[in-house]
């Protein structure tokens, strides 16, 4: 049911409506609530000087969530675009995502798994304010229609929503809230600019690396540099010297310097003396690894896919084409590096933080100050960008943060420099895949077989009961078990591998390999076959019309058969993920040094039913560059346990010169909405591999794509 709250009359700029949908057991304020599939939420604020708040239960990271949702809302409500304010949902169970039952901006989910509340939410307030002006004017709530926030009668007559509020707020809740019809929406499929561009432009907007107050001190820490290490001893003389520093600490991360400001406690850190027990981990290396997958590649592992006999049929297959693929371990390498503000107070406390999981964060740090979780207030900023990397299933930087707020008794903030996250963090796992193939005297493709290796991401995490089933992590295997091409016989089977190195998702989590190796494939099986590589997706997506309806009109828009400038070609890949279909097409050169040159990427997107195209347009063209950053310079390498990068200056990404002319074309559709944060990364890698082996002739069976790789000769 719907709950209406009048809000106290003092002051009067906060008087006026509060509109919740309770839409389970525990709904708030005391009124009994209707069983019903989503989980208590409170998500608009309508004041009696005509502002109306939003609530928003998600993070905004630069994905326009703050814009998305409000449109949702606005749509049904009816009120004036330039009333609404956005304010962050408080961390309460009302506010959980409706499917995860917890607060989390992830999974490309926010969206589609709001689209249904929310729209409830306006809905049924613009109900009530209708029915408040129908019982002010005496007339038929018929003859009321709703403009710009505005309730106008039949005969002229006009109340705003701030002058309706307090009356709304006692109308009876109508039980079955009609939407509205598609063909009547004015905001919904229109594009809107952010409401929170302003804000960032003007830099108002507050990160959670800005956030200040008086007496708050900055620690940083001195963590192991070989996974799976611990603290042995240390020594803080030279340290302690440093001017400001407050105070130098053992905790479980390590060694933690605190600081009047960050640079002081930096400066401290580099002058610690520390000696590290290892744990073994130093045994660790890249090239071991790799060696190891490759062993475990050439046998059978878990079955996570059997259509047919794919062993007998390519036994007796044509022909057959084998090949091996290998993809580094990833940093996530936000602009905005890892940090976390912690205000202890007598029996509660407060945490500033961006972050993309509320509920495990909060959770996470109230285990640690001994407090219970409604004790502490987490506070949701701006992030500068998260990727999954602020979704951390052990909520690493806000936890090590509330370890160092309850040893030192006072606010403090605990910054992470871009090189702790990168050689102490969490990264995409590096993976092997070996493929083999077999086409039949036709050169059809007959049978496929995909052995993939590597880690779990899930395992050990709360979500690996729902996600690794039988021994297989499903985000392991995702985009190769949903093998779109109508092939026989088809095997998919997984090797997961364990080593300390702490692994996560990472933007489109498994697709971003799968695709690349999926993608790949089947443009050789295209080449040694002598079939367009267009025309052997067109082949085998006869009964995936979303797959090729993407295919189709990425290839028309970026002029597949047309004649290009010497020395380019183009490359074509396919991703469903997320529950949207992407193709890209792009445009590529390669000069005699081996250097890639991307001019050019047509993107085709179907997302179902969708807000604000463009949004979708910058996710595309944002997930474009940061695919095109992994595939062109992402690499995190190990030797005896280290990691060897440690910034921008050997993990680079995308810089302007390197950047495409990006065209981004929308499926109109009906369908159920779907992601569109991370499906735009996954084709990318593929679509420029497969140009550059039109080019040049050359394979790019490893990631990153190297010059050596290309050169001349």
């Amino acid at each position: 049911m719907t709950v209406f709250v009048p809000v106290p009359k003092s002051p009067g700029a906060n008087r006026g409506l509060i509109l919740g949908i309770a839409l389970g057991p525990d709904a708030g304020g005391g009124a009994s609530a209707q069983p019903a599939p989503f989980t208590p939420n409170a998500f608009i604020r309508i004041a009696t000087d005509g502002r109306v708040t939003f609530t928003i239960p998600k993070s905004e990271m630069g994905q326009g969530v703050y814009t998305a949702l409000p449109m949702l809302i606005a749509e049904e409500l009816g009120c004036a675009w330039e009333s609404i304010t956005v304010e962050p949902a408080p961390v309460e169970s009302r506010y959980n995502h409706t499917r995860w039952q917890m607060m989390n901006t992830g999974g490309s989910s926010s969206t589609w798994s709001e689209w249904d509340r929310l729209s409830l939410a306006g809905a049924t307030a613009r109900e009530m304010l209708v029915a408040a002006a129908a019982k002010t004017w005496k007339v038929d709530k018929k003859n009321c229609n709703v403009e710009n926030g505005k309730i106008i009668s039949s005969d002229g007559r006009s109340l705003k929503f701030g002058e309706l509020a307090e009356t709304a707020a006692q109308m009876e809740v109508p039980r079955n809230v009609r939407l509205k019809d598609p063909k009547d929406r004015k905001i919904l499929g229109k594009p809107r600019l952010c409401l929170d561009n302003p804000a960032k432009v003007n830099g108002t907007a507050l990160y959670g690396i800005d956030y200040r107050e008086p007496g708050m001190l900055t620690a940083v820490i001195a963590r192991p540099p070989v996974f799976g290490g611990r603290l042995k001893t240390f020594d803080a003389e030279k340290a302690k010297q440093v001017p400001d520093v407050r105070d130098i600490i053992p905790v479980p991360a390590g060694v933690a310097v605190i600081a009047t400001g960050f640079a002081q406690a930096e400066k401290a850190r580099k002058l610690l003396k520390i000696s590290w027990d290892d744990g073994g981990g130093s045994g660790i290396s890249t090239e071991g690894m790799r060696d190891e997958y490759r062993r475990l590649a050439a046998t059978p592992g878990l079955v996570a896919r059997r259509d047919g006999d794919p062993e007998k049929a390519i036994a007796a297959a044509e022909m057959k084409i084998t090949a091996e693929y290998e993809v580094p371990f990833l940093a996530h390498s936000a602009m905005e590096p890892l940090n976390a503000a912690v205000v202890p107070k007598e029996g509660s406390c407060d945490i500033w933080v961006g972050t993309q999981s509320q509920t495990r964060d909060r959770n996470s740090a109230a285990a640690v100050l001994g407090l219970l979780p409604e004790k502490v207030r987490l506070h949701t900023l701006f992030l500068g960008g998260g990727f999954g990397r602020r979704a951390n299933p052990a909520a690493d930087f806000v936890t090590q943060a509330a370890e160092v707020a309850k040893a030192v008794r006072q606010p403090v903030k605990v910054i992470w420099s871009r090189e702790d996250d990168m050689r102490g963090g969490f990264y995409r796992p590096m993976w092997f895949d070996r493929l083999s193939a077999g086409l039949d005297g036709n050169k059809n493709l007959v049978a496929w077989q995909h052995t993939i290796v590597g880690q779990s991401i899930m395992a050990g995490t709360p979500m690996a009961a729902f996600i690794v089933k039988d021994g297989i992590d499903e985000t392991s295997v995702e985009g190769a078990r949903e093998l779109p091409y109508a092939v026989p016989h088809i095997r998919v089977d997984l090797h997961t591998t364990k080593n300390p190195v702490p692994v996560q998702w990472w933007r489109s989590v498994g697709h971003s390999h799968t695709a690349f190796v999926v993608e790949s494939f089947l443009d050789e099986i295209a080449h040694a076959a002598g079939k367009d590589p267009l025309a052997i997706r067109r082949e085998l997506l006869q009964g995936m019309p979303r797959h090729l309806g993407v295919v189709n009109l990425a290839a028309g828009k970026a002029g597949w058969d047309t004649p290009l400038p010497d020395g380019r070609a183009r490359g074509i890949a396919l991703a469903e993920s997320f529950g949207s279909f992407v193709a890209q097409v792009a445009e590529v050169s390669v000069d005699t040094g081996g250097n890639v040159k991307v001019h050019r990427v047509v993107c085709a997107v179907d997302c179902g039913k969708y807000v604000n195209p463009d949004s979708i347009a910058a996710q595309m063209e944002g997930g474009i560059v940061f695919g095109l950053s992994a595939a062109l310079h992402g690499e995190i390498t190990l030797k005896d346990g280290k990691v060897g990068q440690s910034n921008f200056n050997n993990y680079p990404v995308l810089r302007m010169p390197e950047m495409p002319r990006v065209e981004v074309h929308i499926v109109e559709s009906s369908e159920k909405p779907g992601g569109i944060g991370e499906p735009g990364v996954p084709p990318i890698a593929p679509a420029v591999c497969n140009a550059i082996f039109s080019l040049t002739g050359k394979r790019v069976r490893k990631l990153p794509i190297r010059p050596e790789m290309l050169r001349a000769g």
